[in-house]
């Protein structure tokens, strides 16, 4: 027998999800709660406009890239590791078509006839009364007219510009009259939507009894165009919308001034490489290849979209005071262990014992709180923090600055490179300069994503650390509507690695191995890989093994090989994600023991934690990091261990809730998974709610 014939045959390639279409897959899941009937009505409606920021963010980085990556030749495709762009590309887009086309039918079919059984009416200018088309003609002439700036799309306009992410309306002009006589001229003009100058995207009409009116501003301005075209027999106003490529690449920023080029990048933005235009699909051919001639647009860039684009403004839709259209209110709750009133000191109660925060369930209002007292006690030195999505009206930021003009040592680590919010963050980096603060503009080659701050207090004669961990960003506006836990902290296992971390931000030097916290990109991934090594010994062994992750994404490939090893060996590993996830649950011989679920509800779930069986002596971490190679080797992430023993019971109880949801979790394949008939309802997000409001009446 030739010996080739005894060689043991290599193991399968493992299976892997493509990171694109499992994105859309998470994206359907979105556009699954707006054409859910359980979910209040107006909440639906500001589903459909998640779905489509969503989407428009899509395009703008992950599309953009997709194209990029088109240029480049074979072999350099081949280097790195990537799949034909154009082929993903070419499954991208025709996915996307499909989901499009379910959104309008949703919206059309769905959302409108229920508004109208609600007594809501959205209007187009072909619905009104005569009473309230006179009504419009007045708003349009006092609110709307002064606002419009037609441009002529003719052969004295070299180029036309199209601003990201802004709805433009097309007018497409013919039958000039002259006289009594139409001559057959046509023209074409294009005008910005001034949706941020009127404020908003729609018109509310006065009601007639309980019928409540409402248009979009588009459709003021389809009414009226023949009041700014009058000599034209037919005027025809069409929707466009232009998709800008906003992915920034890193290792080009890496060199030189950093601050200087991201605010040149911030400009450069604005007129980006076209990712998609979008345009609606009774839209003149004639106005379609004038703005396509005047922009440069190609073929392969035109989406066909619908009447409307943007539906993101259907967050500043009118509520009309229907309350019970919308979800209960649920304000925040006090915190059950950290004191209420403004004069007591938070820095005492964290020197006692560590306490956990869940925003929004709970008040996020502890955080700019802590650092206000920090800035008045006069006996705290240093305040350090990691800025990396900072609100407009930072209460935050307002804090760090009266820090700053008190005399303390405030360090502020700036990241620059976070996507969308740059403009907010240099902004707010610039005004603490002024005040004094010492402001480091993120890491050469990483992006800052841990989500940490530090105060220092001499006390006894030694400097004393006080520390505040977290998943979610120091972000007011997010923290309403984001779900996220923070940890207050004095314990010096803790604390004393936060401050190194700190240290590394000013000297750059690569610091000695954690003993307590898991830091990417130091050791991040080599811990992890031990943690679950640790299970698979256990299995091998026939103890108890289990790992359970709630992410907001997994898709590094070698850890995923990793999740699979454990379940060949025995390791029953639960998988709560709410976006991508490259992972195959169940398949034979390689995931049998894995199963994966994701939940979509109210909130967006941004927490992430890590628990391991560990023989019975069960680790929880609660950390900023996703299972992302990018998050793995390219951020700088902080996992942190729960010592306190209640606040362990506490996470580990809410986690056990997002695994018990029967309403609002699906499997990975978009499966909605209800209860048995022998179980009770569970929605993990109510669940959590009612179980720390009991809380705080103890």
């Amino acid at each position: 027998m030739p010996h080739d014939a005894l060689t043991t045959p290599p193991p399968p390639e493992p299976t892997l999800l493509n990171r694109e279409q499992s994105w859309l897959t998470f994206n359907a899941r979105v556009l699954q709660e707006a054409q859910n009937p359980e979910v209040p009505l107006l909440e639906r409606l500001k589903f459909l406009a998640i779905f489509s920021s969503n989407l428009d963010e899509y395009f703008k980085v992950r599309v953009a890239t997709l194209r990029r990556l088109q240029n480049l030749k074979r072999k350099t495709l081949a280097k790195l590791g990537e799949e034909d762009p154009a082929q993903q590309l070419q499954q991208v887009l025709a996915e996307v078509g499909r989901q499009q086309e379910l959104f309008g039918d949703t919206f059309r079919n769905q959302i409108l006839p229920e508004l109208h059984r609600q007594h809501i009416h959205l209007v187009t200018e072909h619905d009104l009364t005569a009473e309230q088309r006179q009504w419009v003609k007045e708003y349009f002439r006092a609110r709307v007219q002064d606002l419009l700036s037609p441009i002529v799309l003719d052969d004295n306009l070299h180029h036309l510009f199209l601003k990201d992410q802004v709805t433009y309306l097309t007018v497409y002009l013919s039958g000039h009259v002259k006289g009594k006589k139409a001559e057959d001229e046509e023209r074409v003009l294009v005008m910005e939507l001034p949706t941020k100058r009127h404020g908003g995207r729609f018109v509310q009409l006065p009601d007639a009894g309980p019928e409540h009116y409402v248009m979009f501003l588009d459709d003021v301005v389809r009414c009226c165009a023949h009041e700014l075209f009058p000599k034209y027999q037919t005027v025809e106003v069409s929707s466009i919308k232009m998709s800008r490529d906003a992915e920034l690449d890193i290792q080009e920023e890496v060199s030189g001034n950093l601050l200087a080029k991201i605010k040149s990048s911030l400009q450069k933005r604005e007129t980006g490489y076209p990712a998609r235009l979008l345009y609606d699909p009774t839209m003149p051919k004639a106005a379609l290849r004038a703005v396509m001639q005047k922009t440069g647009i190609g073929k392969d860039e035109l989406v066909e979209g619908s009447r409307y684009h943007n539906f993101r403004d259907f967050f500043g839709f009118p509520g009309f005071g229907l309350k019970e259209l919308q979800y209960p209110p649920q304000n925040a709750l006090p915190h059950p262990s950290l004191p209420r009133a403004k004069e007591e000191s938070l820095l005492a109660a964290v020197a006692r014992h560590d306490h956990l925060i869940h925003y929004p369930y709970q008040s996020f209002d502890y955080v700019p709180r802590l650092i206000k007292e920090a800035a008045k006690d006069p006996a705290v030195t240093d305040v350090s923090i990691t800025l990396y999505r900072v609100a407009s009206k930072s209460e935050v930021a307002k804090a760090l600055l009266k820090a700053a003009k008190n005399g303390k040592r405030v360090t502020v680590v700036v990241e620059l490179k976070a996507r969308f919010d740059e403009e907010s963050n240099i902004r707010w980096a610039e005004k603490l300069e002024r005040a004094g603060a010492v402001v480091i503009y993120g890491v050469p080659e990483l992006k800052v994503h841990a989500k940490l701050l530090l105060i220092t207090r001499p006390e006894e004669g030694a400097p004393r650390h006080y520390a505040y961990l977290s998943t979610g960003n120091f972000n007011e506006d997010t923290s309403h509507v984001y779900a996220d836990h923070g940890l207050f902290t004095a314990d010096e296992r803790l604390t004393g690695e936060v401050a190194r971390i700190f240290d590394f931000f000013r000297s750059r030097e690569t610091p000695a191995p954690f003993g307590h916290l898991l830091v990417a990109p130091f050791e991040l991934r080599q811990r992890l890989n031990l943690l679950i090594d640790v299970e698979i010994e256990h299995a091998r062994a026939g103890q108890e093994a289990y790992i359970i992750l709630k992410l907001n994404a997994l898709q590094d490939e070698a850890i995923i090989r990793k999740l699979y090893e454990a379940s060949q060996a025995g390791v029953r590993v639960e998988l709560l994600i709410r976006g991508i996830s490259c992972l195959v649950p169940g398949a034979a011989g390689q995931s049998e023991n894995i199963q994966q679920r994701g939940l979509v509800d109210r909130y967006l779930e941004h927490a992430r934690v890590y628990v391991f069986g560990n023989g019975g002596q069960e680790r929880i971490y609660v950390a900023s990091a996703d299972w992302m190679s990018r998050n793995l080797d390219r951020r700088v992430e902080v996992a942190f261990p729960l010592y306190d023993p209640d606040v362990r019971r506490e996470v580990r109880h809410l986690l056990d809730l997002q695994r018990q949801d029967n309403q609002k979790s699906r499997d990975w394949q978009n499966q909605y998974l209800r209860e048995a008939a022998e179980e009770k309802p569970v929605r993990a997000q109510q669940a959590t709610y009612d179980y720390l409001r009991k809380k705080r009446r103890k």
